[in-house]
């Protein structure tokens, strides 16, 4: 293998959970090319991971004439993490020799030529592991114990400038993300204010961070106190990430930023259901400092899949008490 293509053409934890097995595939081809096709706004992300060699825009490349579509897509191997339609075609048609995409896309019985079985709504396996399912094909045979990703990681947040405004003291500041574009159940945001405030006055400082969209939700619920930020809409991604790694902890539910947190090594606090497929077994972050908290660990409606707000019942103090 002298070059290897890997789609996740998805959000930023998604891409962030990617890395272990990209990691896996240079520890296997320590001389391939590795090259991940995603989203552009996840580029930051991926590029603080040293062991993938350059990152391309799936938009940009279809803006190409077809020609230089095709020719860029000379490789030996894709691997579809995030099944695209559209990529999976091309792919075929770039006739590369290898195409491996789960078995459960029917247009991968049509583009793929490896198709492994398996399917992640029902498993046991932490989202990370599920990725490792791909790489049979590639004789990686072994899905590592969740314990063990972390060793997969080697996660170096690129120094950036940040706004003077911001602390510069690591060991005070705590970040708050509320929001998660819909993409997960969320604590109740007076919860958060609550905390921003026992945190403030207790000498932590707090900073709230999040889209100019998510800012427009929630900013003017932020307490009015002299040790608690609003930085919502003033960080590009390079930013954000940098100033994660420089900050003490975290605190949201499952959502990009809590994955940069976990694997930045910082403390990393996510807010779950154990509802399945949404439950931390399955998305909570990876890192020497990540954990999760829920309200109930048996709770009932989440046992049986139906819509529960159990979420919703997760005390202040508890998240107090675990930061300071």
């Amino acid at each position: 293998m002298k070059r290897i293509l890997i789609s996740r053409t998805d959000s930023i934890g998604d891409v962030a959970l990617t890395l272990p097995m990209c990691q896996a595939l240079r520890n296997h081809f320590p001389e391939a090319e590795i090259i991940f096709i995603g989203k552009n706004y996840t580029r930051p992300v991926v590029a603080c991971f040293s062991a993938i060699n350059d990152f391309w825009d799936v938009d940009e490349l279809f803006n190409l004439p077809i020609t230089s579509q095709l020719e860029k897509l000379q490789a030996d191997c894709i691997i579809h993490v995030f099944p695209n339609k559209k990529l999976a075609f091309l792919a075929k048609k770039a006739r590369i020799p290898m195409r491996i995409g789960t078995s459960h896309r029917v247009f991968h019985l049509f583009t793929c030529n490896e198709r492994p079985n398996f399917t992640r709504k029902k498993s046991n396996l932490h989202e990370s592991q599920l990725n490792f399912q791909l790489l049979a094909p590639l004789g990686i045979t072994e899905i590592p114990s969740f314990d063990s990703l972390e060793k997969l990681i080697q996660f170096n947040a690129i120094v950036t400038e940040l706004p003077s405004w911001l602390p510069q003291s690591k060991d005070e500041v705590v970040i708050l993300h509320p929001k998660s574009k819909g993409s997960a159940l969320e604590w109740p945001l007076e919860k958060y204010m609550n905390l921003a405030t026992q945190l403030a006055n207790s000498g932590k400082t707090v900073c709230f961070t999040g889209t100019e969209q998510e800012g427009i939700q929630f900013r003017h619920l932020i307490p009015v106190h002299e040790r608690i930020l609003d930085s919502t809409g003033k960080l590009s991604l390079e930013q954000l990430i940098y100033f994660i790694s420089q900050s003490n902890a975290l605190v949201a539910c499952s959502t990009g930023p809590y994955h940069i947190a976990g694997l930045s090594g910082i403390h990393a606090l996510g807010l779950f259901s154990m509802r399945r497929p949404i439950d931390p077994g399955r998305w909570r972050a990876i890192g020497p400092k990540a954990a999760f908290v829920v309200f109930d660990a048996s709770c009932g409606a989440c046992k049986k899949g139906t819509k529960c707000t159990c979420i919703e019942n997760i005390p202040v103090s508890t998240l107090f008490s675990l930061i300071g």
